[in-house]
């Protein structure tokens, strides 16, 4: 008898630990996607073609902006102000997506009409680097690793503040000798991609570059439809590029099937203290011509079509490499070096 009650209460815990440990775990995130999305556009009438749209909606905590002209912003807190540059009376169809904090997003369009008679060029995206501290989450993420994907770069790309900060008005990006994850060197390579991307228009960046032999520091642009077609096809234009290894020869180039790598469409242009002064590194892109100039100085021209992958929305980035395929002998010397960035400016 002592062992058929020990047996039933053996087997009414059983069943209560049983019934516990199957219970459902409601403690998770709730994948609530974003409700009752609204936009508002306020249109100017003073022939600008600025439009200020505001999004709203529950459970969203950022917001994305398709302007319909080729424009794109990302990661906004829904109150945004945007210039349209095509002439006359046009109509445009915005769309607007709600992300919620697990990433469900809720989309939503309305069509603006926008009168432009103004149309001297006007800044539509810009970052200073005039507040202290790691570049700015909503304009700059990272590539992180090793190898400079093809290159047979030295480096290791980190977004750690050693590579990368803001001080003194300008932002910093500094290459260090140090061992780290298998590589020799570290660095960082910047990138506005899936934050701001456009099409046309005339590109400023004022910077002081480093020296040093196997330094490569670059301001260039990627086609924004490089997850799909692959590179060369999404095109590539190098506003600046430099070399330790022939100090002051300033390289603007385009590369796109056809005409890559070694055989890229580039020109150079040697200047004076490229390392110890800032000078202003140029694109003007329209859909007839591209330009690469430095302090205004032409450094390469190309006519643009239909034929050429330029004529959809780019992405910039800023790095600073070391060796490579590009870079070259790399100086055991060179332990620190640092490319200045004091502005970048997009004009349309």
């Amino acid at each position: 008898m002592m062992f058929l009650k020990n047996t039933t209460a053996s087997f009414f815990l059983f069943c209560f630990l049983t019934a516990s440990s199957c219970k459902k775990d409601n403690s998770g995130p709730v994948n609530t996607a974003p409700t009752n999305l609204e936009i508002t556009a306020t249109v100017s009438t003073d022939g600008t073609g600025n439009v200020s749209f505001s999004a709203t909606a529950n459970n969203a905590v950022t917001y994305d902006f398709e302007y319909g002209d080729g424009v794109v912003l990302t990661g906004t807190n829904g109150n945004v102000t945007h210039r349209y540059t095509l002439t006359g009376t046009n109509t445009f169809t915005v769309r607007a997506t709600a992300k919620s904090s697990t990433g469900a997003t809720a989309t939503k369009t309305i069509s603006v009409t926008v009168t432009v008679t103004i149309t001297a060029p006007v800044l539509v995206w810009s970052d200073e680097f005039n507040t202290d501290g790691l570049p700015n989450p909503a304009k700059w993420g990272y590539d992180l690793g090793a190898g400079g994907w093809g290159n047979n770069e030295a480096q290791y790309y980190t977004s750690r503040a050693d590579n990368a900060v803001v001080i003194n008005g300008s932002l910093k990006i500094t290459l260090k000798k140090e061992a780290y994850s298998g590589s020799n060197y570290t660095s960082a390579r910047l990138l506005t991609k899936d934050k701001f991307s456009f099409k046309y228009g005339r590109v400023e960046a004022r910077a002081k570059l480093p020296a040093g032999g196997g330094t490569w520091p670059a301001i260039w642009m990627l086609g924004s439809n490089i997850g799909t077609v692959g590179w060369p096809a999404c095109g590539e234009i190098d506003i600046m590029e430099h070399i330790g290894n022939d100090l002051n020869r300033i390289h603007g180039t385009l590369h796109y099937p056809g005409r890559f790598g070694g055989n890229a469409n580039g020109s150079s242009r040697v200047i004076a203290n490229a390392t110890t002064e800032f000078h202003i590194y140029s694109l003007d892109w329209s859909p007839t011509e591209i330009k690469i100039s430095v302090d205004d100085q032409l450094i390469h021209t190309v006519a643009n079509s239909a034929s050429i992958p330029f004529n959809h929305n780019f992405f910039i980035i800023c790095n600073v490499a070391m060796g490579g395929n590009f870079g070259g002998i790399i100086d055991a010397g060179v332990t620190n070096a640092s490319m200045e960035i004091d502005y970048i400016r997009v004009y349309q």
